[in-house]
């Protein structure tokens, strides 16, 4: 990537050292200790401007609170070792459920991203009352085994697709369309007396990757979830963009020309030909039957060469995509994620990289994400955890956010 934020001083890392902004200057060096830890109080005095009294004052606050913790004694040439300062991870936890058209991850994570425990059903177009039952499993298991403090519980985060019930897919039962109906935040604010925080999928897997994975290297990034449909997300300056009626990243609709029948090319929506469903779908025109994406690792060698036909197929309109979003968004990089295993992501790049001009610096550079399949559900957890440390994605509308529904408002 292009940049680290060690090289400059990032906005929402400075402050003033005003007795007023003492709220301002207690997030600000919180944050700098999310995301430099461990680090010494010198440090921070660097990073953020602030005078060496006025990190004491704060450190010693934070210290008192539990929010942060002495990690160990920095040897260095001259002088006294340096204390560094990290987060506390029992400082607070939150609790991320990610629902989908082909399962339900519910994860509790500690405020350093450590997953203290995992529930999750690998299970297609699960309808509301059952994904509330096992919600509400999962929740009292975690609370039961005392896997996390409920006292210390932030929150709990929802990232879920918009649309849910309404897009069609191959497979989708009528009876699906029951969540468009379904008041999904009413539903889990019912369930806990904790606050409940809700995103698209895709964005919360792009602010778990700012928050715990990439973004300590790029601070503008797109997210591409390959999901039963796709998905995008934008991280522009170290902040989650959603845009004005929550449409950001919406890589779906973008245009595409498709010329695989051998005729003229045609256009069509990337959302369209290309999801975790049709390379299913795929592999099932040609004998092969793979229903979950682990089944894409234990395949014999036919099943494999077919796979890559299809990676290289959609390559070539990934790379348009890539190409789009540079010209349009100019992130420093484009991290590709989702449910598609690790290996199989890695393959697609590297056909994705033949379509791309290595000589080209225009283009944002492109990697593989680093959060796996959990993504979406570890930035459901992101979004309680960001309010509770203070961070600077922390976002007020998503204790009001509902899911977008009535899709067909789009084409009016």
């Amino acid at each position: 990537m292009n940049q680290t934020l060690g090289a400059r001083l990032s906005p929402d890392l400075t402050g003033a050292n005003v007795e007023d902004a003492g709220e301002h200057n207690r997030a600000v060096v919180l944050r700098c200790i999310h995301r430099q830890a461990p680090i010494s109080r010198a440090e921070i005095a660097r990073r953020t401007g602030f005078t060496k009294p006025a990190i004491a004052r704060i450190v010693d606050r934070l210290l008192d609170e539990g929010l942060i913790m002495e990690a160990r004694r920095r040897h260095g040439l001259r002088g006294q070792p340096a204390i560094e300062l990290e987060i506390n991870p029992d400082a607070c936890f939150a609790i991320g459920i990610n629902i989908d058209r082909d399962h339900l991850t519910i994860l509790a994570v500690d405020a350093v991203g450590n997953v203290r425990a995992r529930v999750h059903h690998e299970k297609r177009f699960i309808l509301p009352a059952e994904f509330l039952q096992l919600t509400a499993d999962a929740i009292s298991h975690f609370q039961r085994s005392r896997l996390i403090d409920d006292a210390r519980l932030a929150g709990i985060g929802l990232a879920m697709p918009d649309w849910l019930g309404e897009i069609s897919l191959l497979g989708k039962p009528e009876a699906y369309q029951e969540w468009t109906a379904f008041d999904v935040r009413a539903a889990l604010e019912n369930l806990t007396q904790h606050p409940v925080f809700i995103e698209n999928e895709a964005n919360a897997a792009a602010l778990a990757e700012l928050d715990y994975g990439l973004g300590a290297e790029s601070s503008s990034f797109f997210y591409i979830a390959i999901n039963p449909c796709p998905g995008g997300g934008l991280v522009l300056d170290g902040n989650g963009h959603r845009g004005a009626m929550g449409l950001s990243g919406e890589i779906g609709w973008l245009p595409i020309a498709d010329g695989r029948d051998g005729t003229a090319h045609k256009v069509q929506l990337l959302g369209e030909i290309f999801s975790l469903f049709f390379l299913y779908d795929f592999l099932a025109q040609h004998g092969v039957e793979v229903s979950v994406p682990h089944d894409l690792l234990t395949l014999d060698a036919h099943g494999r060469r077919l796979v890559s036909q299809w990676l290289k197929e959609m390559s070539a309109h990934l790379a348009v995509a890539v190409k789009h979003i540079g010209m349009v968004v100019d992130p420093d990089a484009v991290l590709v994620g989702g449910r598609l295993p690790i290996r199989i992501v890695d393959e697609l790049l590297r056909y994705v990289h033949e379509h791309l001009d290595a000589e080209d610096t225009n283009l944002p550079s492109l990697h593989r994400a680093s959060l796996g399949e959990d993504a979406s559900a570890m930035g459901a957890a992101v979004m309680p955890m960001a309010a509770a440390l203070m961070l600077a994605s922390a976002d007020a509308a998503q204790r009001t956010r509902s899911p977008l529904k009535n899709m067909d408002r789009l084409n009016s």
